[in-house]
């Protein structure tokens, strides 16, 4: 046979067994609607972190600034949302009890409601995690978290999860290189450990995350692309000490589709598994704040 009939055979052969080899699309994503969500109040804006109730009808969403807000999500039949409405606000508090000011101590990032009703907060800055009962409640300070590689100023613990046990886990927005996967820190009787690693992509910076009702770790990234505005990512993974895997792309959106979304909360709406998501308006008046919405059919 001819050397180069030969290779042709090759590379076909090789093409076939990867198409064999890779596994099949195993969900599809269906786009549900974007609402955006408009506030008067000083405070409004700049939202990192986001949690909804299981029927999908509570939230609480967190500002970078150390604000907090909860209410509810008022839905049509379809189960998009129509309405915001705004229960209440609340400046979150030092473990003395006084407001905490933007800034090195007041950048709050990543946002955690567990099943007994406390709130779990993780700060940039002054990198720490606190929890409080309640959004007027005084913080209660925990262990600080180990100083990993990559962390520093504005890259700090970024995205917090809680799974069904109530182990919080927790990873910082940047690794030490882009070619270095992100540190998974976990946080269980008070002590955290360094529990395990997630692939990172170059430009690919880790803004959110929480565990849904399938027991997957769904992980929102974010790339700044100037003046084209921001992407961004969804992927789902089983998180084990050995690292993700079942790993699954979900969603990768393209510059100036949506603005710049860094909250993610998963929860199930009877059909599939739904995925809202908040943007970061960094207080600009050219951005806004976007609630966009996406169902997860397995």
């Amino acid at each position: 046979m001819p050397h180069r009939r030969c290779r042709a055979l090759i590379a076909r052969l090789s093409l076939s067994l990867a198409v064999i080899a890779a596994p099949a699309a195993a969900t599809t994503l269906e786009y549900v609607g974007t609402y955006v969500w408009r506030g008067n109040e000083r405070s409004f804006g700049g939202f990192s972190g986001i949690e909804i109730s299981p029927d999908g009808h509570e939230f609480h969403a967190l500002s970078d600034r150390a604000w907090l807000y909860w209410g509810s999500l008022h839905r049509d039949p379809e189960g998009r949302i129509r309405e915001v409405g705004v229960a209440g606000r609340a400046q979150l508090k030092d473990s003395k009890g006084t407001p905490l000011k933007p800034g090195y101590l007041g950048d709050s990032e990543g946002l955690a409601v567990a099943a007994d009703g406390t709130i779990w907060v993780t700060f940039e800055g002054l990198d720490r995690l606190a929890s409080f009962d309640n959004p007027d409640a005084a913080a209660t300070l925990h262990a600080r978290p180990p100083e990993l590689p990559g962390m520093r100023l504005n890259a700090g613990l970024e995205a917090l999860a809680i799974d069904a046990k109530g182990d919080l886990y927790s990873l910082p927005e940047k690794s030490a290189r882009e070619d270095q996967p992100f540190p998974v820190l976990r946080y269980t009787d008070d002590t955290w450990s360094r529990y395990s690693t997630i692939r990172r992509d170059p430009r690919w910076l880790a803004v959110g995350a929480d565990f849904g009702p399938d027991g997957y770790l769904y992980l929102l990234e974010r790339d700044f692309h100037g003046l084209l505005g921001f992407s961004s990512r969804v992927r789902r993974m089983r998180l084990t000490p050995d690292g993700a895997q079942d790993e699954e792309i979900l969603l990768t959106t393209q510059p100036l589709q949506y603005d710049n979304l860094e909250g993610l909360a998963v929860w199930h709406d009877g059909l599939g598994i739904r995925l809202t998501l908040i943007s970061d308006d960094n207080f600009l008046i050219v951005q806004r704040t976007e609630l966009v919405e996406y169902r997860l059919r397995d």
